[in-house]
């Protein structure tokens, strides 16, 4: 079973009913099928600027290529989404150890999942052997200090924290500089958790920045924004936004495992033109996986759940 099957089972399963239903009987692929791919791409969440592009551009191939049956449109559809996720499939790196402390700046806003990414990303650093420093510099909010603090315990990761209502520049630095002292291989700084007016969000990334190259002069070397991707279209909403605020250079979308929005995946990448590094595919603590374009989009149309339908 690919690490994308557990995930994307209700994505696959939906885009399926519906375009199964259309093509029923058919020998060719007509304007009827192409509506009916058109609406099980947007209910998958793949949005509309994207669902557009991809429609516009299966329809040219299928009028130059005449393509007829259904294995073939589910070939040019994976083939269309691999060029939109990336035509390069060397496996994505996800950390880069050249840097040392590696600071990664984790950013979204609350209920996203981004305490539970930063615990799982520290689990998997440190049963690869990294030291590793978290900074608690959500300091607006008691319980992501407290959950904090669990998965730090629970990975065997070094935390740094202030009391509530504290700098959250402040934690940044004594992060970063504790883990230099104490020679970590990575340090993870949590950010407050709040969409608030873009201004002030702009501001306290930058103050972050900041502090924390007065420490490492080179970092933060990741800003990684953690999205919810069974909330579709406000997953778009919230990219937009942290990316206007600060140079978002990498994303981990989580809550795929519940949801029938997978193609969100495919529609963020399209239109923010940032890399996706993690799925997060369930609440265990293996369930963060490192994305894999090729798996991901074999996951999200595979031959084997239409001919169930």
């Amino acid at each position: 079973m690919g690490i994308f099957d557990k995930g994307f089972k209700k994505t696959n399963l939906s885009f399926f009913q519906k375009l199964g239903r259309a093509i029923t009987g058919k020998s060719k692929v007509d304007e009827e099928v192409l509506d009916a791919l058109e609406e099980a791409l947007l209910g998958s969440d793949m949005g509309v600027d994207t669902t557009l592009k991809l429609i516009d551009n299966i329809e040219e191939r299928v009028e130059r290529d005449k393509y007829v049956d259904m294995e073939e449109l589910v070939a040019l559809i994976r083939d269309e989404i691999s060029l939109l996720v990336g035509e390069d499939d060397s496996p994505v790196q996800p950390f880069d150890f050249s840097h040392k402390p590696y600071v990664m700046l984790i950013v979204g806003v609350n209920g996203v999942g981004k305490t539970t990414t930063i615990g799982k990303l520290a689990a998997r650093l440190v049963r690869d052997g990294k030291k590793v420093t978290i900074g608690a510099a959500d300091t607006f909010r008691a319980a992501a200090v407290e959950q904090l603090c669990v998965w730090a315990q629970r990975a065997g990761a070094d935390i740094v924290k202030q009391p509530m209502g504290a700098d959250p520049a402040s934690v940044a630095f004594d992060t970063v500089k504790s883990a230099v002292a104490k020679g970590s291989d990575v340090v993870l700084i949590d950010t407050a958790g709040r969409l608030h007016n873009r201004v002030d969000l702009m501001n306290e990334l930058t103050k972050i920045r900041n502090v924390i190259r007065r420490v490492v002069p080179d970092g933060p070397h990741e800003v990684l924004l953690v999205l919810d991707g069974s909330t579709g279209q406000n997953a778009f909403v919230q990219a937009k936004e942290f990316s206007r605020a600060t140079d978002v250079t990498a994303l981990a979308v989580t809550k795929l495992d519940g949801s029938a929005k997978g193609g969100v995946v495919v529609g963020i990448v399209d239109t923010f033109n940032i890399p996706i590094k993690f799925i997060g595919i369930g609440e265990g603590i293996e369930d963060l996986k490192v994305f894999d374009k090729k798996e991901f989009v074999e996951s999200l149309f595979s031959m084997a759940d239409l001919e169930k339908e």
